[in-house]
């Protein structure tokens, strides 16, 4: 893993954002990336510190170089370091950001409802787990 890995933030509770995470998991060969539940004491400091407000917390967070980058803004920086061919969608930043965010939100204020949300947040294998930042 690189010194300073970028950190996603992510609702531990919610299915899609789990199903998120093993994604990037997945196609992070380069192991670029550390994450936080927002639930977490870990995940609440980085909300604290970058100003992030109840508001944006239907948003996948991503802490990048001390920027923090919200919903579409956020997964086209993640999409950009994942392994090919998913770095593709960072082209979609060409799309004009209220239709991004639009779609993003839309999505993100359905999000327990489509695909339910879980008693506990993830639990991560011995494999993965030191991609998890502790509290």
């Amino acid at each position: 893993m690189q010194a300073q890995p970028d950190i996603i933030i992510f609702d531990g509770v919610c299915n899609l954002c789990h199903g998120a995470v093993n994604f990037v998991l997945e196609h992070d060969s380069a192991a670029r990336f550390a994450f936080a539940p927002l639930q977490s004491n870990t995940g609440k400091k980085y909300l604290s510190k970058y100003g992030v407000t109840e508001v944006a917390l239907d948003s996948v967070i991503l802490i990048k170089a001390d920027q923090c980058y919200l919903r579409s803004d956020a997964a086209i920086e993640i999409a950009k370091s994942l392994d090919a061919p998913w770095r593709l969608l960072r082209f979609s930043r060409f799309l004009p950001r209220i239709i991004r965010d639009g779609l993003y939100n839309a999505l993100a204020k359905r999000r327990y409802s489509l695909f339910g949300t879980r008693a506990v947040c993830l639990l991560p294998s011995a494999e993965v787990n030191k991609r998890f930042i502790g509290d």
